[in-house]
């Protein structure tokens, strides 16, 4: 039997996590192997068939303050691990995003069990803030092959010396046909004929500390512009719920607030049923995009990880959603740090409102332009059978 240890964390790399596994249960069986997949994620990926070694949805942070609290959980984590790869090495290592874990887990992998094949899977973002550099990547050093979802990325890795795959986004394998924005509104409960803001704004507890508070400001001031106005929320993370329902309704945001075990399934509901969206900058705008559901794209983390990044590291990039990167344009706009702000937010969206707007029209065209740059439908099955392939090849 072949063993495979599929290692990620947060929400989003739980969702792809889940779909890769199914992929890879179906490849196995196609090709009459016996596979087992052991994984660090959630509960997406244990539900669709792998053995969760550690959920690990939740140990997620962007920047150093933020990571504090989950310096003692990766320790221990760690230390599982390396009693569980004592014990019976894995056939085959698959890494998604989640990059200082997955980072630190693939340069240990490597000196330790070299034999292991390491793929990586949705890597890290480095390509877009290194494009064009000569600077090599510590990816490099301990992957067998990269499996790339963006063209940029692709290039990035080959021009370094990479054994790299472009498999195409995986996100094209989900998305499906939405429902009429009729249908979709009466299943979620909601008034066929008034406007739907629908916020995405959290997937990891400091975003909600961060963020939620303007963007709920923005909300309570656009439904006070228009008290027709219906307020959609869709909820990151188990326990989320009750954060946003106390701090919306204190501004006085009459919302329907969608609990985190339902999001994924009312997902093309809720972006057939919305006019606009304000989100978190990741994965979720170029699903957002996909589906056709003009947003505003907004980022904050603390002052102290924000000087550290602008001073120390000199992080400075043209743009941080997905969709920006690559399409290489700011057509989704982006309200980042000191620039997130309720007027900010208040101006970027209000025109996103009316079905006839030049910015609303503009950003549907680039979505379109976007389409053709993701890809291919199939996208985990590829990612599956060059897995496989890889660990078949080095087992033999």
């Amino acid at each position: 039997m072949l063993r495979l240890l599929v290692s990620t964390g947060e929400v989003s790399g739980d969702l792809q996590g889940s779909l890769l596994v199914k992929a890879l249960y179906q490849e196995a069986q196609r090709r009459g192997l016996q596979l087992e997949v052991v994984a660090l994620g959630g509960e997406r990926m244990e539900r669709a068939g792998a053995v969760l070694l550690a959920n690990t949805t939740r140990m997620g942070a962007i920047g150093l303050l933020e990571a504090i609290p989950f310096v003692l959980p990766t320790l221990k984590l760690q230390r599982r691990l390396k009693r569980w790869f004592k014990g019976e090495p894995p056939d085959g290592v698959v890494l998604i995003d989640y990059m200082g874990p997955n980072v630190s887990l693939g340069l240990r992998l490597k000196r330790k069990f070299p034999q292991v094949p390491v793929t990586y899977y949705i890597a890290p973002q480095e390509w877009a803030f290194k494009f064009g550099s000569k600077g090599r990547s510590n990816l490099i050093s301990f992957t067998n092959q990269i499996l790339a979802i963006f063209e940029q990325e692709a290039r990035f890795y080959r021009c370094r010396g990479a054994n790299v795959t472009y498999v195409g986004h995986p996100l094209l394998d989900t998305i499906g046909e939405l429902p009429t924005k009729t249908d979709a509104r009466r299943q979620l409960g909601l008034a066929v004929d008034a406007p739907v803001l629908l916020l995405m704004p959290a997937s990891r507890r400091q975003e909600l500390r961060y963020m939620l508070p303007k963007i709920a400001a923005a909300a309570a001031s656009l439904q006070r512009q228009d008290p027709n106005l219906q307020v959609v929320v869709s909820t990151g993370l188990p326990g989320f719920e009750s954060h946003l329902a106390r701090h919306l309704d204190q501004l006085g945001v009459r919302a329907l607030i969608i609990p985190a075990a339902d999001s994924d399934r009312l997902k093309p509901a809720l972006c057939a049923a919305a006019d606009v969206a304000i989100a978190k900058s990741g994965t979720v705008n170029l699903e957002l995009a996909l589906r056709g559901v003009p947003q505003v794209v907004v980022y904050r983390v603390s002052r102290v990880t924000a000087f550290l990044a602008r001073h120390i590291l000199r992080f400075n990039v043209p743009h941080i959603s997905p969709v920006n990167l690559v399409l290489g344009e700011r057509l989704v706009p982006e309200l980042l740090q000191e620039g997130l702000t309720v007027k900010a937010i208040l101006q970027q969206a209000f025109p996103l409102l009316a079905a006839d707007s030049a910015p609303r029209q503009k950003m549907l065209v680039g979505y379109g332009r976007l389409r053709s740059e993701l890809g291919e439908p199939g996208v985990t099955q590829r990612a599956a059978r060059a897995i496989l392939d890889q660990v078949l090849e080095v087992s033999l």
